[in-house]
């Protein structure tokens, strides 16, 4: 498996980036020099009124050239400025060939989990599934093994509940490790799902989902997390939701499970990046798994008209690219043009990976921003149409 090497080595990137800054700043400084010509014309017009008309005719257009021709430095240096980042970037993102790499998987029995480790292994990783029915852990873990690209890989699972005890989570990840070695990339899939009005869930039914969402993902991070800091390396993936990013209607017990993840991935990116650990929350779209499946059996009427605007993915296609971006460092993860858009509209003050990635986000915000407002529009014509529909029927239910 594949993995980015350092990236924040000083000397390298400092000189990379010194001729481009100088180059900046070179500019900057033509320009203010443009600037106090300017000044200086104008007191010696204040000084001498009886050379202002040979002066001005003199001056001012070696003035003007000047500031034109190092306004047009500066445009030259911002245009090019993002394709030296992209080669420099091609010399820094240098990946390491490693065939041995650790890989963790919670979640890792069914669904995008079960694609993520088969996927990983493919790569030549070794793979530890985590879930809670050993059944199925060794039925995958049969199926995962019919893609080994050498005699030495291993996929090794854990059934344990990773939302209850910490401490248990902490022990089984420190055996796992003792038996194939460090984590080098933690991949957090565990969760699930209930769908229903706010005011017809169960309470317990919050609690669950924060639990298994959202502690189901800070118990194992914090495990491995020591480690990753001592040996330098690492990746931590979040698999959150693209209702992580956008409250839809009958996901009230959802979706803040799968937000606070993302504020938990930012703040620990802040903690961990100078450590050469980088953090990624990907945000899939709805996925053919078997707890999609399960979940579209309670949707409200108004969950599934505003869900089947979007097709449906299948976990291989998400598996690959969070796999690809959590190789990367990429800190977002999404899948298809509607997962783009939504990691744009919703990138707010979270990290980048590139100048170009950043770019990207201010040129597109605003056309995406009307986009979304239409989006938005047809969301909520579907609640109201639903909502005097359920209204009309009741009314027709009296009546008779």
């Amino acid at each position: 498996m594949r993995f980015s090497g350092t990236r924040r080595r000083a000397g390298g990137k400092g000189l990379r980036w010194g001729g481009s800054v100088l180059g900046v700043l070179a500019c900057l400084r033509g320009i203010l020099a443009a600037g106090c010509s300017t000044s200086s014309y104008q007191n010696m017009r204040a000084t001498s009124p009886s050379d202002s008309n040979q002066l001005s005719l003199s001056a001012m257009p070696k003035i003007g050239i000047a500031a034109v021709f190092h306004a047009h430095e500066l445009i030259h240096v911002l245009v090019y400025l993002p394709l030296v980042y992209l080669l420099t970037r091609a010399v820094e993102l240098r990946l390491i060939e490693h065939s041995e790499r650790g890989v963790k998987v919670t979640g890792g029995s069914s669904g995008i989990g079960k694609c993520i480790a088969i996927e990983c292994y493919k790569q030549g990783a070794f793979i530890t599934l985590i879930a809670r029915d050993e059944s199925k852990l060794l039925q995958t873990k049969k199926e995962i093994e019919k893609y080994s690209v050498n005699d030495k890989q291993v996929v090794l699972c854990i059934s344990v509940d990773v939302s209850k005890d910490y401490e248990q989570v902490e022990n089984v990840l420190k055996q796992a490790q003792e038996k194939l070695g460090p984590v080098d990339m933690l991949v957090n899939c565990a969760g699930t799902s209930v769908t229903g009005k706010f005011e017809d869930m169960e309470v317990n039914s919050f609690e669950r989902l924060m639990a298994v969402n959202y502690l189901g993902s800070v118990y194992p991070s914090r495990a491995v997390i020591t480690t990753m800091k001592e040996r330098r390396m690492g990746r931590i993936v979040f698999v959150s939701s693209q209702a992580g990013q956008l409250g839809l209607f009958g996901y009230t017990a959802y979706s803040p499970t799968k937000f606070a993840l993302r504020g938990l991935a930012e703040a620990l990116q802040m903690e961990v990046k100078p450590y050469n650990i980088y953090v990624t929350v990907a945000y899939p779209p709805d996925t053919d798994t078997p707890g999609f499946a399960e979940e579209s059996k309670t949707k409200p009427l108004e969950t599934k008209l505003i869900s089947e605007t979007s097709s449906v993915c299948q976990a291989e296609q998400v598996a690959r690219v969070i796999v690809k971006d959590a190789i990367q460092g990429n800190f977002n993860s999404s899948v298809g043009s509607d997962g783009y858009m939504l990691s744009i509209l919703t990138s707010g003050m979270s990290p980048v990976t590139s100048i170009t990635e950043g770019l990207q986000q201010v040129v597109c915000m605003g056309i995406f921003r009307i986009i979304g407002l239409f989006y938005l529009g047809s969301f909520d014509s579907i609640v109201r149409r639903c909502m005097m529909q359920r209204e009309k029927s009741e009314s027709t239910d009296k009546t008779e």
